[in-house]
Formats: structure tokens, C-alpha cells, sequence
């Protein structure tokens, strides 16, 4: 059967990611990619997570409350633009995005494709070979064809002998199915 974006972008996170990696959710939101990423990263592990609402921060801290022990999780609030001040120069092996806007909440706060564009230029800089920084565009809300755009061109542009880069969806549903992206360090 095939898999929502959402449940692919974890088996393509599931593939890379082991115990005590170093990962981010770029965009925490409810903080199911934040719980499901301290789980894959096990004891030794660190999560970063960034979004710029309160109310993402103590939904995920709520998900969280039975997270595994020993796993480095860092909520911080502030927008995913930020995330070179919090790697320091480590290397991530992976790190999930979900654009659009916090579900059941102001549809006006949006991610913007400029400071997704320049969190992708920073954790690309930081992704280890093989590492993955898995993309999932919700666009069917003022503002989200331009990201979806600026985001295609993006990986589009990526040079092949360091990347791969894959795109999936469903091409035959009503309401702007979310589109994924994969891009993969060579």
C-alpha cells in the first residue's frame, strides 16, 4: 500500500537515522517528528527542534513527557532561519520539515520560503554524508505556492554529484496533497 508523505518521510528518516545521531524538526508543530526522532536516536542521541509559536513548544514538551530517557531533546523558540547558531559546526544525519501552518491554529503564521531557503542552506552545510533532510510541503494556503515553488527550484538546483534528491506525491487527489522531498548527501 502506498504511504502518506508523512508516513514515508519517517521510513526515509527510519533508514538513516541510528542510535545517537544528532537530527532536527526544523518545524516542531504538534511534535509528533520531534517524538518520532528521539525515538530513532535513542540513549546518546541529541534532537534540536525549532518553531517560532509558543504553542508548538508546549505541545511537543507534552509528547515528550514519555520520551526515552538518556535522549538530549532541545526545544527552541525560534524560527528554523536560526538553526546554524545551535549545530556549532556539528554534523546532523538528518532533519525533517513540515511547511505550511500549525494545525488547529492562526492560519496566518506560515513558514516563508526565505527563511526555509536559508535553514536548508545551513543544514545542508552541516548533513553527513548519507544524511537526509526530508521536506514536506503543505501548500494549499495563501503563501504556499510561492514556498512549494521556491522549495522545487531548491532541490531542483542541487548539484548531482553531492546530492539526490527525490520528490513524491500524489498526483490524482483533490486539495493539494502535500508534496515530499528527500535530499539525500552523496
Amino acid at each position: 500500500m502506498l504511504k502518506t508523505a508523512m508516513h514515508y518521510s519517517h521510513e526515509l528518516l527510519s533508514e538513516v537515522v541510528t542510535i545517537g545521531d544528532h537530527v532536527v524538526d526544523a518545524t516542531m508543530g504538534n511534535g509528533h517528528d520531534t517524538l518520532f526522532l528521539a525515538k530513532l536516536v535513542g540513549v546518546g542521541g541529541r534532537v534540536d527542534a525549532f518553531d517560532i509559536q509558543k504553542a508548538a513548544l508546549l505541545a511537543t514538551k507534552e509528547k515528550l513527557a514519555a520520551h526515552p530517557e538518556g535522549v538530549a531533546v532541545n526545544l527552541h523558540l525560534t524560527g528554523h532561519e536560526n538553526v546554524a547558531d545551535y549545530l556549532q559546526g556539528e554534523k546532523i544525519k538528518a532533519a525533517i520539515f513540515n511547511l505550511g501552518y500549525l494545525p488547529q491554529s492562526d492560519k496566518q503564521i506560515i513558514t516563508l520560503p526565505q527563511t526555509t531557503k536559508k535553514s536548508l542552506d545551513a543544514l545542508l552545510a552541516h548533513l553527513q554524508p548519507k544524511g537526509r533532510i526530508i521536506i514536506v510541503c503543505y501548500y494549499g494556503h495563501p503563501g504556499g505556492r510561492e514556498e512549494l515553488e521556491t522549495i522545487q527550484a531548491y532541490c531542483s538546483d542541487l548539484p548531482q554529484k553531492q546530492y539526490n534528491v527525490l520528490a513524491y506525491q500524489f498526483i490524482n487527489q483533490k486539495n493539494q496533497p502535500p508534496l515530499l522531498f528527500c535530499i539525500e548527501a552523496k
